[in-house]
């Protein structure tokens, strides 16, 4: 076993070296450039398109705009925004978060393209429901179909990793830190404990999952707004009530995101480029741009203008990493809960203990609860469009039987292998898609100007 996890930290190393990080955020500020910085120039005109302006219930697809959003959030807003911001500042110091920002930055014109092409190649059914993502446009697109196949089958392996064990295994080990007499029980009553957790949110997973984009994006579409303020409310509450140490928290951020940072003691402890490592990596963790997983939720959107959906998309980045994680490492930084030696979503709990004791760890438990659970429900449908694409229709229900028995060994698994098997099958992911991306940038900048065209003459 012990030369296994060595394999894999080795792989995860390479997965993860200089050339996987160039690409991501080097195929985003391509993309930014190329696309004349549509995050910023586009940011109005996304906010009107989740507001159901021009929302039209006739039109192909399967959920509203907003319901499509909320879908690849839900998705997106886990445990990265917990476990994965503590990760990132205990492994890689304070300026870990400077390259999460930069990561989505650029990613929200990643986001912009990636879910544009998904909607413009996708397939519509003939029970009128649709399927899209990274592997059509490879296949009609790219006229790549391996490159496809490779994609789904990496997508489909990384569900049970990234969008299941790991929120599984967070959940539990939020919950542990919860309730401090489970964390220091005996192993087997602590096994117990989490195999008891894993079966119950397998249950709960599995009674959503089983309805499909539709039931997924009407839970999720109640869910995400409700769990995403709760937490919000919890973290700003805590940096007002130290907003004098939040100056020095930013600065922080930014100083170590370039320069060498010292552990307790003045120990040299992390080297420049293990904090972009960890930044970029967990800032793709939480936010998937590139990855090429929220095209998939995307392409159910109900709407002929496949321009528009990128737009949508484009949002997901912005309130996921520049907005809920900086409030998260904000809150590590400003209560000194750093410096404790903790890590994953215990420093986070810790943090918000410290800046409301007694209830802070019980907020970020809920939050966990709550972010990992929709996550798992939006990464189901992920793995099941890629195991459609791959093995077709009827092998969809087989693997959402196996999806939510995947929960259950998540939560009694070892975090560590967990956290290292993902972010193997993140790179992974990211491979093919970042090859579409740039093979198609043409027709998206193309389509784009064409849109806008039209937008400004007011056919809309």
């Amino acid at each position: 076993m012990e030369q296994f996890k060595a394999f894999l930290e080795v792989l995860n190393s390479w997965a993860w070296g200089p050339v996987t990080i160039i690409l991501l955020v080097g195929t985003g500020l391509y993309l930014t450039i190329r696309l004349k910085f549509i995050q910023v120039r586009g940011f109005p005109h996304s906010i009107n398109c989740i507001s159901g302006k021009y929302d039209n219930p006739e039109e192909e697809g399967d959920v509203s705009h907003f319901q499509a959003l909320c879908s690849a959030l839900s998705a997106t807003i886990g445990t990265g925004n917990i476990a994965g911001v503590a990760t990132a500042i205990a492994l890689g110091g304070p300026g870990a978060i400077f390259w999460m920002w930069v990561t989505a930055f650029v990613g929200m014109a990643t986001k912009f393209t990636c879910c544009t092409l998904s909607l413009k190649y996708r397939v519509i059914h003939p029970d009128g429901s649709a399927s899209g993502g990274p592997m059509y446009y490879l296949e009609k697109g790219m006229k790549l179909k391996w490159l496809g196949v490779l994609f789904a089958l990496f997508g489909m392996i990384a569900s049970f990793g990234i969008g299941n064990m790991v929120q599984a295994n967070s959940v539990v080990d939020g919950l542990s830190y919860a309730f401090s007499d489970v964390g220091e029980s005996p192993i087997k009553q602590q096994l117990s404990f989490r195999l008891g957790i894993g079966i119950l949110i397998a249950i709960l997973v599995g009674s959503v999952i089983i309805g499909g984009i539709k039931r997924i994006a009407k839970v999720a579409s109640k869910l995400v707004p409700v769990m995403s303020v709760a937490y919000v409310l919890g973290g700003l509450f805590i940096l007002l009530a130290n907003y004098t140490k939040v100056p020095e928290a930013f600065s922080m951020i930014i100083n170590f995101a370039f320069t060498p940072y010292a552990t307790t003691g003045g120990v040299l402890g992390y080297v420049v480029s293990n904090t972009i490592r960890y930044g970029v990596a967990r800032g793709v963790f939480s936010n998937e741009s590139g990855l090429g997983s929220a095209p998939i939720a995307h392409a159910a959107a109900k709407t002929r203008e496949h321009i528009r959906e990128g737009f949508v998309a484009q949002l997901g980045p912005f309130i996921d990493t520049i907005m809920i994680c900086t409030i998260t490492a904000l809150t590590i930084l400003v209560t000194g809960a750093y410096m404790t030696g903790k890590t994953s979503a215990s420093l986070t709990a810790h943090a918000f203990n410290l800046g409301l004791p007694g209830i802070g760890h019980y907020i970020v438990s809920f939050g966990l609860v709550t972010f990992a659970f929709s996550t798992m429900i939006s990464w189901s449908y992920y793995g099941d469009r890629c195991t459609e694409y791959l093995f077709g229709s009827n092998a969809v229900t087989p693997y959402r039987w196996v999806y939510c028995i995947f929960v259950v060994l998540g939560a009694a698994g070892a975090l560590t292998m967990i956290w290292t098997v993902s972010d193997i099958m993140n790179a992974f992911m990211a491979a093919p898609n970042l090859i579409a991306l740039i093979g198609l940038s043409g027709v998206v900048s193309s389509d784009l100007k064409d849109y806008w065209s039209r937008f400004q003459k007011g056919e809309f």
